[in-house]
């Protein structure tokens, strides 16, 4: 969320902030007007909260009965006045914060400026992409012929765009998992297992709601909505609190199942495990303070690469650009990887400092020293990884001319194997 002070003294700011992200402008002029009318209404209730102050006062010394009823009389008036006025107070309010929640964050400077996601930048490219010597195939064509993926029974369970792992497909997800938290671990990360369902209010702090509602999955009975990514726990933790410069930073790692109705597109976006409404991820987190979040989005982007290092894979670095940033973010680094069998790079990872867009909704502060006025903390976000693209890319890269898959060296001891072959 922004500082309505921010909105009220640089409105030109956020205006470009908007037209950069290709947002509409429409909703600042109404929160510029909301802003003022309630400043107006606060006036006009501080004066008649003054006048009945000081008329009560008058009232405790008055002698004569009758002067004294008509005050009292009077009063009572100026409470109607003070009660409508809180009516009309609460009301503007209420518009003021659902505008105000779904204003996006202003892009940091360094973030390019685009109207499409034909304007990210590619920074570098690590590694070259792999010839196997032979025509790849598609994740698609590999996991049924292993025996590793079962579209067709996932479809059956619980519809189009979900599938069943079976026998190393399945351990090999569960051991790119347990390999990826033992490695931020490592790191530094402070593993964290979460609930996969959130209150409401839980997904306003993080920056889902309003402006995702129609991708979320929640209870129609119940205050409770499935996760679309450890994200939103995570950045809650602390909500509400006020943390000591000693506490910071504080860095998390969680593993969760994301649940999101996503939107397919036409062509490559609808085969195979690419796109689906669940989904696995690890989740790296942090909170800091505003002076070290540069860093520490650093850190974080060089802490998912080292997982892709890790794995053997080539995968590139993109900065992406203001109308393809996250609502949240400020900054965005992408992560993606080569997938030969696809011929695409695919995204595993999204990195992104938030500044203090998310702890403002979340009320999350620190003191930067005793006594000090408490401030905000910045949070940063990134996927370390997600799981079925990394899936993907390992599938493909590592298949072999006869149709197994090698696996990776880091993840033999979790997998029990060298090689995946067909069950015979």
């Amino acid at each position: 969320m922004l500082d309505i002070n921010l909105i009220r003294t640089q409105p030109e700011l956020v205006r470009l902030a908007l037209n950069n992200r290709c947002e509409s402008t429409t909703s600042l002029d109404g929160i510029l007007a909301l802003d003022v009318q309630r400043r107006e209404i606060l006036k006009q209730s501080e004066v008649l909260r003054g006048t009945r102050n000081t008329v009560s006062k008058e009232i405790g010394k008055m002698k004569d009965p009758a002067q004294r009823d008509a005050k009292i009389a009077e009063m009572r008036g100026v409470g109607d006045q003070i009660t409508a006025i809180e009516v009309d107070l609460k009301r503007v309010e209420d518009q003021l914060d659902a505008l105000t929640m779904a204003l996006p964050n202003i892009p940091d400077e360094r973030t390019p400026v685009g109207p499409t996601e034909d304007f990210n930048v590619v920074l570098r490219t690590e590694g070259e992409p792999r010839d196997p010597g032979f025509p790849a195939k598609p994740h698609w064509e590999l996991g049924p012929a292993l025996g590793l993926i079962d579209f067709e029974r996932g479809v059956k369970l619980s519809g189009t765009r979900f599938y069943v792992l079976y026998d190393l497909g399945a351990r090999l997800q569960r051991a790119l998992i347990a390999w990826m938290l033992d490695v931020h671990t490592q790191q530094g990360y402070r593993e964290a297992y979460l609930p996969f369902m959130v209150k409401q209010q839980t997904l306003f702090a993080a920056g889902q709601l309003p402006k995702f509602k129609d991708n979320l999955y929640h209870d129609a009975e119940e205050d409770f909505w499935m996760v679309p990514t450890a994200e939103v726990p995570l950045t809650n933790l602390h909500g509400g609190e006020i943390l000591t410069a000693e506490q910071l930073p504080l860095h998390y790692c969680a593993y969760t199942p994301c649940f999101r109705r996503e939107k397919m597109k036409a062509g490559s976006d609808v085969r195979g495990i690419k796109r689906g409404h669940q989904f696995d991820k690890v989740e790296m987190y942090k909170f800091c303070t505003p002076e070290t979040s540069d860093a520490e989005l650093e850190q974080m982007r060089e802490d998912a690469e080292a997982i892709c290092k890790g794995l053997g894979l080539t995968y590139r670095i993109k900065l992406l650009c203001t109308s393809d940033i996250g609502f949240n973010a400020r900054i965005t680094y992408d992560i993606e990887v080569w997938a030969p069998g696809c011929q695409e790079w695919l995204e595993v990872s999204s990195v992104s400092n938030c500044g203090d867009f998310q702890a403002r909704r979340a009320n999350v502060k620190y003191r930067p020293q005793a006594g000090a006025k408490v401030e905000f903390v910045h949070t940063l976000n990134g996927s370390g990884l997600a799981l079925p693209r990394t899936m993907i890319a390992i599938m493909e890269n590592y298949q072999q001319a006869d149709g197994s898959i090698v696996v990776p060296e880091v993840l033999r001891g979790f997998v029990g194997t060298d090689v995946i072959r067909p069950r015979v």
